[in-house]
């Protein structure tokens, strides 16, 4: 089990989109277009990732880890399910585009409307 495990983990593509979507993440929470309410979502289970309450404890070898790895994977993938989905894109291109972190302007953001006036 420990080799297939080690295989498992070795696998670049894997490791490149956790860490892309831990990227994504952090991106999201500094952005103020996302709601503060859930912005706790990641806070938390980072939060519980280094409590000492486990649903499965960290004194059994691997589940104990794995169980920490989890919560955090699950908890940033509803993260970003759950962001608006044009910001999700705005930032998912600035770091495909290798850009610094910027919030998403006003102007990236079109608002189509008709202007009438009543007599």
């Amino acid at each position: 089990m420990a080799a297939r495990m080690t295989s498992w983990l070795s696998r670049p593509s894997l490791l490149r989109t956790l860490f892309s979507q831990v990227r994504l993440a952090v991106r999201l929470v500094r952005e103020p277009r996302v709601a503060m309410l859930l912005k706790a979502l990641p806070v938390l289970a980072a939060v519980y990732v280094v409590s000492p309450l486990d649903f499965v404890p960290d004194i059994i070898p691997v589940l104990g880890q794995v169980d920490d790895l989890g919560v955090l994977l699950v908890a940033i993938e509803a993260f970003s399910r759950l962001c608006p989905a044009e910001t999700v894109a705005f930032h998912r291109r600035a770091i495909d585009e290798g850009r610094r972190y910027a919030p998403m302007s006003p102007a990236d953001q079109v608002i189509d409307a008709e202007w009438r006036r009543e007599d």
